[in-house]
C-alpha cells in the first residue's frame, strides 16, 4: 500500500520560510518523479514543482521560480519543499504527489497532475501579510 505523508505546514508570516517534507512508502521511492501540488480555497489544484527520479532535474511554476526550492533524498524516500520569502498568495493546502518514472517523456508532464499515480493527504500552509 502506497502512502505519501507531508509534515511541515503551518501558520507564518510574509517574509517566513518553511520546509515541507514528504515521506514515500510502499514503493520503490527512486524509480518515481516527484512532484508538489496547492490548492487554495475556491481554486484547482496548480502545479507547484517537480523533481525526477534522480533528483538530476527540477522544475518549477513561474509563481515561485527563485523562491522555492524542491531536493529529494532517495536514501530516506522522502522528498523536500524549502520555501522561502513566502507571501500570502502561497496560502494553501500543499500535497505531494509521486508517479511512475516511464510518464514522464516530456516536461510538461511534471505539470499535470493527471500524470501522478499517487498523492498525499496535503497539509496547511497558511501566511498572514
Amino acid at each position: 500500500q502506497v502512502q505519501l505523508v507531508e509534515s511541515g505546514g503551518g501558520l507564518v508570516q510574509a517574509g517566513a520560510s518553511l520546509r515541507l517534507s514528504c515521506a514515500a512508502s510502499g514503493l520503490t521511492f527512486s524509480m518515481y518523479a516527484m512532484g508538489w501540488f496547492r490548492q487554495a480555497p475556491g481554486k484547482e489544484r496548480e502545479f507547484v514543482s517537480g523533481i525526477s527520479w534522480s533528483g538530476g532535474s527540477t522544475y518549477y511554476a513561474d509563481s515561485v521560480k527563485g523562491r522555492f526550492t524542491i531536493s529529494r533524498d532517495n536514501a530516506k524516500n522522502t522528498v523536500y519543499l524549502q520555501m522561502n520569502s513566502l507571501t500570502a498568495d502561497d496560502t494553501a493546502v500543499y500535497y505531494c504527489a509521486a508517479g511512475e518514472r516511464s510518464r514522464y517523456a516530456s516536461t510538461n508532464a511534471y505539470r499535470n497532475l493527471p500524470t501522478y499515480n499517487y498523492w498525499g493527504q496535503g497539509t496547511q500552509v497558511t501566511v498572514t501579510s
